[in-house]
C-alpha cells in the first residue's frame, strides 16, 4: 500500500485572496443574478411593529384609590390610562387658562 494520503489537502498552498466589492463588480453581479432569477431579499421596509407616537412616559405616584379609579375609567372608556391621563392635562391647561 502507498505511503501517500489520496485525500489530504495541502494548506499551505491554500491562500485568502481579497473580493472584489467595487461598485461595478456589485452592480453587474445583480444584473446576472437578476438575469437567472433570482431576487433581493433583503426587506423593502422595516419589519416589525411600527413606533408609537407616545413615547413619553410619566412615572405618577398616586393613591392606590386614584389609581384604581383611573384604571376602571380606561377600562370603561376601553383605552388606556395614558390617554386618560393625557385628557386630564388638556383639561387642567384649559382651566388655567381661563383663569388668567
Amino acid at each position: 500500500m502507498s505511503t501517500d494520503r489520496p485525500f489530504q489537502i495541502d494548506t499551505a498552498r491554500l491562500r485568502s485572496r481579497p473580493k472584489d466589492a467595487s461598485a461595478d463588480v456589485t452592480r453587474r453581479a445583480d444584473q446576472a443574478g437578476e438575469a437567472h432569477g433570482f431576487v433581493d431579499r433583503e426587506p423593502k421596509a422595516r419589519r416589525g411593529r411600527r413606533p408609537s407616537p407616545r413615547t413619553g412616559q410619566v412615572h405618577a405616584k398616586v393613591m392606590p384609590e386614584i389609581a384604581a379609579e383611573i384604571a376602571e375609567e380606561a377600562a370603561r372608556r376601553g383605552s388606556t390610562q395614558g390617554v386618560i391621563i393625557e385628557e386630564a392635562w388638556e383639561l387642567y391647561k384649559s382651566g388655567r387658562h381661563n383663569r388668567k
